[in-house]
C-alpha cells in the first residue's frame, strides 16, 4: 500500500504541474529541449547582505539521496571503497549510471538493519537488496569530481540522523529536530505535504535520546522550534530559501520552512521563501544574493534515484558558475551537500555514542570558495550541525542549542585566508544555465521518504 500511495502522489502532482504549464512554448536551450515556464513577476531584491567574519554570502546547495561511496568510491585520496560487506560475506560494488530507475529504502528502520550495530553489513537485507551496492560512473558526474579536485571535498561528513529527507532538511536549517521531553522527530509525516499544510490527522514519528523508535506518535508537522531564521532575523542578516514551485503541492515536500509555523503563516512565506528555485539565478545575475541562501532543486535536477534524469551535476555547476562569474565570487562560500544516503551502500560506520537516531551515514560535502584550499580532501569528522555552526559563527549569531554547539568547526580546515582570492575557472557541464531557466517543472514530489 505504501508503494502504491507514493506512485499515486507522484502521478497526481505531475498532472497538476503539467496542467499549469500547458500552452508554454517549447524552447531549445543548451543541452536539450524543454518547455519554457510561464513568465514570472519581477523578483524584489532581498535586503543587502551584511558582511560576515569570513564571507558576505553563504550558499547551501542541497542535493538528494546519495552516500559518499555512491558518488566518490574511486575518488583518488578519498576514503572510498569498491568492495562492500553483506550479512554473509563481501560483494564488489558495480559501476552504474547516475540516471537510475532503482528505488531504494532509507527510513530509520531500514537504516538500523543496514547499520547492524556498526558492522555496516546489512544493506543486502533491505529491499532492493544487493542492487544498492554500486557507485556512479565518474564520467557521468564529472562536474562534481572537478569541483572536488579544485576545492574541498569532505569524506567524513555525516547526516544528523539515520533518517530520510524530512528531518534531514530540518537539520540543515536547525541542526536537530528535538521537540522536548528527550524526543526528536524522525522519518517523515504520514501524509504530504510535509508541513503546516498537511491535512488534519497527519502526524510524525519520534525517537528518544536512547534511540527508542515511536512510530506515528509525534505531533503534526507544523513546528514552533527555533531555526537559523530566528537568529538571522535577530541580527538583520538577510536570507532566502529557493525551492520548487509551491503553487501546487510538489515543492512543499522538500521545503523545510513549510513545516515552520512562523514562516508558513507569516509574511516571510513570500518574502523569503522563493519559488521556483531557478529564481536564484535572478539574484546571482543582478548581484543581489542575500547573506544566506538555501537552494533546493526540482526533482529532475536533484540526483534522486528514480527521476530518470542526469541533470543534477549540471544544475549544481551552473549555480557555481553563475556565482563564480559574478561580483559576489570573492565574498562567497558555497556548500554543496546531499541530504541523506538514500539507501546506497557506504562502508564507514558513524562514529561516537548514538543519541536520537544519529549520527547517520556519510554523505558527500564539497565546499567551493575563493579561499578554499585547492584540491584538499578533509578526513575530519563533520555533520550537518557543522554547517549550521559555520553560518552562526560567520555573523556572530549565537547558538540554537542543537548539534550546532557540539559539531566540529571546519573554518580552519577548509579555508586559507592568507591566500589571495582564487580566480574562478568555469566548470564544464552538459546542460547550460539557459536549459534550467527554460526547463519545465517536473511536477513530482521531490521526495516521499
Amino acid at each position: 500500500m505504501q508503494g502504491l500511495r507514493r506512485v499515486s502522489w507522484r502521478f497526481a502532482f505531475a498532472a497538476l504541474a503539467f496542467a499549469a504549464t500547458l500552452g508554454a512554448p517549447l524552447t531549445a536551450c543548451g543541452g536539450g529541449s524543454t518547455g519554457a515556464a510561464a513568465a514570472l513577476p519581477p523578483l524584489p531584491p532581498p535586503p543587502p547582505a551584511k558582511k560576515g567574519k569570513y564571507f558576505k554570502h553563504v550558499v547551501i546547495v542541497v542535493q538528494e539521496n546519495r552516500s559518499f561511496d555512491n558518488l566518490f568510491a574511486t575518488f583518488p585520496g578519498a576514503d572510498g571503497t569498491t568492495v562492500g560487506k553483506t550479512h554473509d560475506g563481501k560483494l564488489p560494488l558495480r559501476e552504474a549510471d547516475l540516471n537510475t530507475s532503482l528505488g531504494t529504502n532509507h527510513s530509520y528502520l531500514q537504516w538500523i538493519k543496514e547499520y547492524d550495530g556498526g558492522k555496516m553489513d546489512g544493506f543486502d537485507l533491505v529491499p532492493p537488496g544487493t542492487a544498492v551496492y554500486e557507485y556512479v560512473n565518474p564520467a557521468q558526474i564529472a562536474p562534481y569530481w572537478k569541483l572536488a579536485q579544485e576545492y574541498v571535498l569532505s569524506d567524513h561528513t555525516f547526516q544528523t540522523q539515520g533518517s530520510g529527507s524530512f528531518t534531514a532538511h530540518q537539520d540543515l536549517i536547525r541542526g536537530g529536530t528535538e521537540i522536548g521531553d528527550e524526543k526528536s522527530l524522525i522519518d517523515f509525516p504520514t501524509l504530504p505535504p510535509w508541513g503546516c499544510d498537511a491535512p488534519p490527522g497527519t502526524v510524525t514519528s519520534l525517537i528518544t535520546a536512547d534511540n527508542r523508535y515511536l512510530s506515528q506518535q509525534g505531533p503534526r508537522p507544523c513546528l514552533t522550534y527555533r531555526t537559523l531564521r530566528d537568529l538571522l532575523d535577530a541580527k538583520d542578516v538577510s536570507w532566502r530559501y529557493y525551492t520548487p514551485s509551491i503553487a501546487t503541492l510538489p515543492g512543499q515536500q522538500w521545503n523545510a520552512f513549510e513545516a515552520i509555523a512562523a514562516v508558513r503563516n507569516g509574511p516571510q512565506w513570500t518574502a523569503n521563501d522563493i519559488s521556483p528555485e531557478k529564481r536564484v539565478f535572478t539574484d546571482i545575475n543582478r548581484d543581489t544574493l542575500p547573506a544566506v541562501s538555501w537552494i533546493i532543486p526540482d526533482a529532475h535536477n536533484s540526483d534522486h534515484p528514480r527521476e530518470g534524469s542526469d541533470t543534477g551535476p549540471s544544475w549544481v555547476s551552473q549555480i557555481v558558475n553563475a556565482i563564480g562569474q559574478s561580483p559576489a565570487w570573492d565574498t562567497t562560500a558555497i556548500i554543496i551537500v546531499w541530504d541523506d544516503w538514500g539507501g546506497w551502500y557506504d562502508h564507514v560506520a558513524p562514529p561516537g555514542p548514538r543519541h536520537y537516531g544519529g549520527l547517520g551515514f556519510r554523505v558527500p560535502m564539497i565546499v567551493v570558495a575563493p579561499y578554499a584550499k585547492a584540491g584538499y580532501i578533509s578526513h575530519r569528522q563533520y555533520e550537518f550541525g557543522s554547517i549550521v555552526r559555520f553560518v552562526e559563527d560567520n555573523w556572530s549569531l549565537g547558538r540554537l542549542g542543537t548539534t550546532d554547539g557540539t559539531s566540529a568547526d571546519f573554518v580552519n580546515d577548509f579555508f586559507d585566508f592568507s591566500q589571495k582570492p582564487r580566480k574562478f575557472v568555469t566548470i564544464q557541464a552538459r546542460y547550460s544555465q539557459s536549459y534550467f531557466l527554460h526547463q519545465r517543472p517536473s511536477g513530482q514530489p521531490v521526495d516521499d521518504e
